[in-house]
């Protein structure tokens, strides 16, 4: 399929961008497709020219493709910048059969077939994002040329005994379907995100907000995600399969870590053990942005833009 072929439908986005850096505000305009996955109607959204080489990224759990906004802003490269929302996410069609890893993996071959048929793909992925690039790179290496695994590396070891009590719970939590509790306003959403990390500048939770949710007719606002992502996944995560998809990746990786995330903590395991999850790479580098928390993207954007950027340019 040829790339004017993919752009039909491309338009700009409901926002204008305000060219003001310093205050935090969008200084890229971003542009929406919306194109047919797996049968699902999926939002991809970009930035920069076609002809530009192109970046992939791939939002977290309860994120959206605009929150990639401030990192593309801090880029001093020419990019192509695509990031879909995931399905059940953002301006993406929901599913009622629930949402998998596989699904995941499927959504995003399917995604660089269209957008990236020849070249070998450079994966940026946040949380959810980057563990699903890191598994993606393993299963199809040869499409995979770099990974940027931000703020990601697998989940917490499971017990196999763990089992049927996962099981219980997500058949529970499917008779008492989940849901999210409406805000007051945008300006609400706004203070949520900015509690969830204070780091986040009045502007920029603003910008979020107005993509996380959208505005009922009575000025309330609800979140755009499907709620059914809040079921707990009943298939326990097994590292060892994770292990077996890394030790095939032959791309680079970065692993990018914030000096104030909690995935060690979360993951819980003995730095011995967390070093020895980096051993299945074959070609992994590291890096720590300091005075960051898990939305990294969010709080050092020109920091971690440095750093990719270098990353890209010396393993090219």
């Amino acid at each position: 399929m040829s790339f004017k072929r993919q752009m039909t439908g491309w338009s700009d986005a409901a926002w204008h961008p305000t060219m003001d850096r310093k205050q935090g505000n969008p200084v890229k305009s971003s542009h929406s497709q919306f194109t047919t996955v797996r049968g699902l109607r999926y939002h991809v959204r970009s930035w920069g020219e076609p002809t530009a080489p192109r970046l992939f990224m791939l939002h977290g759990w309860m994120d959206v493709s605009a929150s990639f906004q401030f990192l593309v802003d801090a880029l001093t490269q020419d990019w192509f910048v695509l990031a879909p929302d995931w399905r059940g996410y953002g301006l993406s069609e929901w599913t009622p059969q629930g949402y998998w890893i596989p699904d995941y993996l499927g959504d995003l071959d399917a995604l660089l077939t269209q957008y990236s048929p020849e070249a070998p793909a450079r994966l940026i992925g946040h949380s959810l994002g980057g563990n699903i690039a890191c598994l993606y790179a393993g299963v199809r290496p040869q499409r995979v040329s770099h990974v940027v695994s931000l703020d990601a590396f697998g989940l917490p070891r499971t017990d196999p005994a763990e089992a049927p009590g996962r099981y219980r719970r997500w058949l529970d939590e499917l008779a008492d379907a989940p849901a999210f509790a409406p805000y007051a306003s945008l300006d609400a959403v706004a203070a949520r995100l900015k509690k969830s990390n204070p780091r986040l500048t009045d502007d920029k939770a603003r910008f979020l907000a107005a993509h996380w949710a959208e505005v009922l007719p009575d000025g309330s606002a609800r979140l755009r995600s499907d709620p059914a992502h809040k079921l707990v996944y009943p298939v326990l995560y097994r590292l060892e399969e994770s292990l077996a998809c890394w030790r095939a990746v032959t791309a680079q990786v970065l692993l990018v870590e914030a000096e104030d995330a909690t995935i060690r903590k979360w993951i819980a395991e003995h730095p011995d053990d967390f070093a020895a999850r980096k051993t299945a790479f074959a070609n992994l580098r590291e890096h720590t942005v300091n005075d960051a928390g898990h939305m990294l993207h969010h709080d050092q954007p020109q920091a971690l833009a440095a750093v990719i950027e270098e990353f890209l340019d010396v393993s090219a």
